[in-house]
């Protein structure tokens, strides 16, 4: 676990914070023992708690495959990128094309510290550490401009971090400043928690945790994720299927009955092009 390991200034172990916990969700070993329990009284409630996690690692693998392979993109900025772990960004788009640029972009000092790993052989990936409610500093970065040709198109990630945002923040409008700085022909790519179809008692839970974690938990029904894609253009979830949000599970699946989880239903996601 990461309680060995060099911990960057200004990290308070006793606190979880979202990169952690969600390393823990999906069985990573970048967590705290204050990040380990906090999760353990979600899992009580919610035995399905990594697998929601993994349908949202899921889709984001699926979506940044198909923007490469399908649609050509060249360059990606995946912001709340989270703690590094199997088949992250760079790792799934360098199959596709080696030439491909990422950049990650995440709050917590320990994504930075732990991703620098990443970047030891690749010239074209890179982290800052930044808080997306901040859309002018990450876009007017050095790093990011030394690596990110805005005038071309780029992906957008934000899966499963703008339920990190309260409306005071004014979430919408952040996610499109985002998309406003970059080309025609740019995408996002975006997922987000749900209580549309969980009980009040995992509602509850979650809130309890995430209420004394660095960040809370703000819960969007289908409508109000829906309302992140307005003036873009979504595209359907399968071939042969209408533009939608669905849940996690089912975008890209080849199976959807199969991609019909539990935990996938915790999670709305969708993909739209900037015309």
């Amino acid at each position: 676990m990461a309680d060995a390991q060099l911990i960057p200034p200004g990290v308070d172990t006793s606190v979880p914070s979202p990169a952690r916990l969600y390393d823990y969700y999906l069985g990573g070993s970048n967590n705290f023992e204050a990040d380990r329990e906090a999760a353990e009284r979600i899992r009580t409630r919610m035995p399905e708690l990594s697998d929601a996690a993994w349908a949202n690692r899921g889709f984001h693998q699926r979506a940044v495959r198909w923007l490469a392979a399908e649609h050509g993109i060249r360059q990606f900025i995946d912001i709340g990128s989270g703690l590094p772990t199997v088949g992250n960004t760079h790792d799934v788009v360098r199959l596709v094309n080696p030439r491909i640029r990422v950049l990650y972009v995440d709050s917590d000092p320990m994504v930075e510290l732990h991703s620098q790993a990443l970047l030891d052989d690749q010239t074209r990936v890179s982290v800052i550490c930044a808080d997306l409610r901040d859309p002018d500093g990450i876009l007017g970065h050095q790093t990011l401009r030394s690596l990110i040709d805005l005038s071309r198109p780029t992906a957008l990630l934000m899966t499963a971090v703008l339920h990190f945002v309260s409306p005071a923040s004014q979430p919408y409008d952040l996610v499109s400043r985002y998309m406003d700085a970059l080309a025609p022909g740019s995408y996002l790519a975006l997922s987000h928690i749900t209580d549309d179809l969980i009980p009040p008692s995992i509602v509850a839970a979650i809130h309890e945790v995430y209420a004394n974690a660095t960040e809370q938990m703000y819960f969007r029904s289908k409508p109000d994720v829906e309302r992140f894609f307005d003036g873009l253009d979504l595209v359907p979830p399968r071939p042969g299927d209408r533009p939608a949000v669905v849940h996690a599970g089912e975008w890209g699946a080849e199976d959807v009955a199969a991609a019909d989880s539990e935990g996938s239903r915790i999670l709305w996601s969708g993909v739209a092009r900037r015309p």
